[in-house]
C-alpha cells in the first residue's frame, strides 16, 4: 500500500498544494475507472456509481484505493480559485506504450499469458490520442467560471467495448504471435493472485531494491478485472466538453502495428 499511497495520494496532495500556492486556476486529474470497480461486471454504468472502499480494502486493491482517494481530494478541492475535474480513461493503449503492450507481448512470448474466465467479457479501451484529447477538452471547458465540468469525474473510452481476449489476440497478431490458448478460471486466478501478493509482501526489501516499483505478476484485483466485463457510458463527457473518440479502434490498431514494426525488439 505504501508506494501507491506515496505516489497517488500524497503526490496528488502536493500537486494541489502547488496549484494553490502558484495561482493555478485549472487542474485536470488523470484518474481511472478502477476507482469504482468492485469485482463484478459493470456494463454501461455512468459516473453515479460510488466508490466501494470496503471491497477495495478486502481485496487488497491498493491501486484502486489510492486513485479513488486522490480523485476524491481533487474533486473536493474544486472552488472559485481552482477549478478541477477528473478524467477516467479506461485501458490506454497505442504507440510508445511502455506499460501494457510490452507486458502482453513479453508474457505471450514466454508462454505465460492465460485467458482468465470464459473469455466472453467485454471491456472499454482508449487510444492514447483520444485520452490526450479528452484532457485538453476538459481543461478548455474549465475556463468558464460557471463550468459544468468543474468538480466532476468523467469516463473516457473509444465509445464501444471490445471483447477483452479477442482484442489481446489482435495485439499479439501485430507481432506475429499466436492467440492466447491456455486458460484459467477466475477463482483460480484470484487464488494465484492472493498467493503472489503474500509472496511479495514476504520478500525482504533487499530483493527488490534498486529495481524500481515492482508488482506481483498476478493480483486479486487483476484477476477480477481480467475475468469481468467493464465498460462505461461516456455521454457525460460528450455532453459537457464535446469529447468524441477521433481515432477509431481500427485506425488505432494500424498505428500501433506500424509502431511495433518500427521497433527493433518490441516488448523489450
Amino acid at each position: 500500500w505504501r508506494p501507491f499511497e506515496q505516489i497517488n495520494v500524497r503526490g496528488t496532495e502536493h500537486v494541489l498544494q502547488a496549484c494553490r500556492e502558484h495561482g493555478v486556476e485549472r487542474l485536470v486529474y488523470t484518474s481511472s475507472p478502477s476507482v469504482v470497480f468492485a469485482g463484478k461486471d459493470q456494463c454501461g454504468v455512468d459516473e453515479s456509481v460510488p466508490y466501494d472502499f470496503n471491497w477495495m480494502k478486502a481485496n487488497g486493491a491498493h491501486y484502486s484505493m489510492s486513485k479513488a482517494l486522490a480523485e476524491r481530494s481533487v474533486l473536493a478541492a474544486n472552488d472559485a480559485n481552482l477549478r478541477t475535474c477528473a478524467i477516467r480513461p479506461h485501458l490506454i493503449w497505442g504507440p510508445r506504450d511502455n506499460h501494457l503492450i510490452p507486458r502482453l507481448i513479453e508474457r505471450a512470448r514466454l508462454g505465460r499469458l492465460r485467458r482468465v474466465g470464459e473469455g466472453k467479457n467485454e471491456v472499454d479501451i482508449t487510444f492514447v490520442a483520444n485520452a490526450a484529447d479528452a484532457h485538453l477538452q476538459a481543461a478548455d471547458a474549465l475556463v468558464a467560471a460557471d463550468s459544468a465540468v468543474a468538480g466532476k469525474a468523467y469516463f473516457i473510452s473509444q465509445g464501444k467495448p471490445v471483447n477483452c481476449w479477442q482484442w489481446i489476440d489482435q495485439v499479439l497478431a501485430l507481432v506475429n504471435l499466436p492467440p492466447v490458448r491456455k486458460s484459467i478460471s477466475q477463482k483460480a486466478a484470484a487464488r494465484a493472485g492472493a498467493v503472489c501478493e503474500w509472496v511479495f509482501r514476504a520478500l525482504p526489501k533487499s530483493a527488490t531494491s534498486g529495481r524500481g516499483f515492482m508488482e506481483p505478476p498476478m493480483t486479486r484485483l487483476l484477476a477480477a478485472q481480467l475475468g469481468t466485463s467493464h465498460w462505461f457510458d461516456i455521454s457525460a463527457a460528450r455532453r459537457d466538453f464535446g469529447y468524441e473518440p477521433a481515432v477509431s479502434t481500427s485506425e488505432g490498431m494500424k498505428r500501433l502495428g506500424a509502431w511495433l514494426r518500427s521497433q527493433a525488439s518490441p516488448g523489450q
